[in-house]
């Protein structure tokens, strides 16, 4: 008797490939629907599951392998001779490889599909097929993931030891299904029949998390660290999407930095103009727009550019060989960006240890932003860098997470001020109303702010950092670092603006800013000194604007 594949799959990656490798080692294949008709298409002969159960497809398919043939030839147990008889009384055949992927919820949810869709993409024969071979896997192959066909093969030759791999196999397929289900689960909690989340729904009483292994790192934080990184989902989002073209393995700091910078382009994302973001230890150093990116780089650049030694460069827009050898006469550890144009690739390439990364092609994740409407403006090259930043900054899913210790913290993500329209909340609170170009800086400063670390404040001029202040115990010390920066840099700051991403607890912060030469602030007001803070604004003749939003990272 010939042993029996059973092979189902979505993802149709490599099943020809593996379907021939079964039959050429003497196997019968067993399939369905799609599966079956692509592996006719290509001349493998194929048992069609229903010839098996003696039971038509049912329900557009909805019902098709959950049959006691096909589960009792999975689960029979091969040394139980009492499981065998009772096969043979039925007239069932043992089946002795399973490969099922399961329909992609993840996937269709992501393309912003409705309810009654997104319950369509619930796979029920899948999970209960792959569960019933991975529970019997001493005797039954189970395959889940096409990058396991080649290794299946070679152990059916004997050319490695099939016990283990079965049984990795099988672990494989519990962890699969497990993410595959609290998918399900997490878009169900955030998808409610009638009116808005309450905090109980978005911050459910257990929260489950599965992440895959990308990458064990040489070390953590310092070298007597161990690190690791994981992935949330399929792997495809965020930094764990970036591709790396060259350079040194990623370290546990450069994804630090490289989120923090990502973090921090994000409010660009839509930007017409050209945007760069330099990054040191999580924070920005140095952010400015452009109208070509070699200016946006010097501009951001000049911001410190004793910091920017051994940072990370993001950019919004493809790096051209200008921009690329402005960028190279600087060490640096890593550059990101939606891609590289040959010359500039050959060119960044020659430093050895320079990681180059490119953002992925298209961005995943449901949209929690208008993004269309927001994209339209931009030129159809540009648009999915877009749409990856603006994700990034959104992070629709999963959640913020951050560890304690003996716990987790979870949170909304934060929506990033896009750069911009003036908002129309935003609110003058005096008698001097910002100009046009105080505006444009305002705006810049504001969404540039975003992505600096607390207390914040940030120095603009001319769509360009000119000082920034971050992560101090008090508000005043950090206006002081980020004037002491300009300075240091040979920045004037004779009519620049500043950003706060909280509000002025006192008015000592606008009396150093204003005394420096910032001629405008915004900050999100709320404090219970804010009559003493614009009174001050008033004295030294600055427009002071209220978001009324916070923009604090801690």
């Amino acid at each position: 008797m010939k042993p029996r594949a059973l092979i189902s799959v979505s993802d149709k990656t490599g099943v020809v490939e593996l379907a021939r490798g079964l039959v050429a080692r003497g196997w019968e294949i067993l399939s369905t629907g799609g599966t079956a008709r692509t592996l006719r298409d290509q001349g493998i002969p194929v048992v069609e599951v229903a010839q098996v159960t003696g039971h038509p497809e049912m329900m557009d398919g909805r019902v098709k392998t959950l049959h006691p043939a096909i589960h009792a030839g999975i689960l029979a147990r091969r040394e139980h001779p009492h499981d065998l008889a009772a096969l043979e009384a039925q007239g069932y055949l043992p089946i002795d490889l399973v490969v099922v992927n399961l329909y992609p919820f993840r996937e269709t949810v992501a393309r912003g599909v409705t309810f009654a869709e997104a319950m369509e993409q619930i796979d029920i024969g899948g999970p209960a097929m792959l569960r019933s071979a991975a529970k019997n896997h001493s005797h039954v192959w189970v395959v889940v993931d096409p990058a396991d066909y080649g290794a299946v093969l070679e152990a059916l030759d004997g050319k490695t030891d099939a016990a283990v791999l079965r049984r990795h196999l099988a672990a494989k397929v519990f962890r699969h299904t497990g993410l595959y289900d609290s998918a399900v689960a997490d878009y169900l909690e955030a998808e409610p029949a009638s009116g808005p989340l309450s905090d109980g729904d978005r911050f459910p009483a257990r929260l489950d998390l599965r992440a895959r292994r990308l990458q064990v790192l040489r070390y953590g934080e310092n070298p007597d660290q161990g690190a690791a990184f994981y992935a949330l989902g399929e792997g495809t989002e965020g930094v764990a999407g970036i591709r790396q073209l060259h350079g040194k393995e990623l370290s546990y700091n450069n994804l630090l930095d490289l989120d923090g910078a990502l973090l921090a382009l994000a409010p660009f994302a839509f930007s017409p103009e050209a945007a760069v973001c330099l990054v040191k230890h999580t924070t920005p150093c140095g952010l400015a727009v452009g109208e070509s990116l070699a200016e946006a780089y010097r501009k951001a650049l000049a911001t410190d550019p004793v910091s920017a030694f051994g940072s990370v460069i993001v950019a919004n827009r493809e790096v051209d060989e200008t921009a690329a050898q402005a960028m190279s006469e600087l060490f640096v550890e890593c550059v990101a960006a939606p891609g590289y144009t040959p010359e500039a690739l050959e060119l960044l390439s020659r430093k050895k240890n320079l990681r180059i990364l490119a953002f992925p092609a298209a961005a995943a994740g449901r949209d929690e932003l208008p993004l269309e409407e927001a994209l339209q403006p931009l030129s159809p090259e540009v648009r999915p860098a877009a749409r990856f930043l603006a994700l990034h900054g959104r992070r629709p899913h999963p959640r913020l997470i951050r560890s304690v210790y003996g716990g987790l913290l979870v949170q909304d993500p934060p929506a990033p001020p896009f750069y911009g329209a003036w908002p129309a909340d935003w609110r003058v609170v005096t008698r001097r109303e910002p100009s046009p170009e105080e505006r444009r800086d305002l705006s810049f400063a504001w969404a540039a702010v975003f992505g600096v670390k607390s207390n914040a404040i940030l120095l603009a001029k001319g769509g360009a950092t000119v000082g920034i202040g971050a992560g101090q115990m008090s508000r005043v010390d950090s206006v002081k670092i980020a004037v002491q920066k300009a300075r240091e840099a040979g920045l004037s700051l004779e009519g620049a603006v500043l950003a706060s991403d909280a509000f002025f607890p006192f008015r000592d912060g606008v009396d150093v800013a204003a005394a420096a030469g910032i001629r405008a602030v915004v900050q999100p007001g709320g404090s219970v000194r804010d009559d003493e803070v614009i009174a001050a604004a008033e004295e030294h003749g600055l427009a002071m604007v209220f978001t009324g939003r916070r923009l604090f990272r801690h």
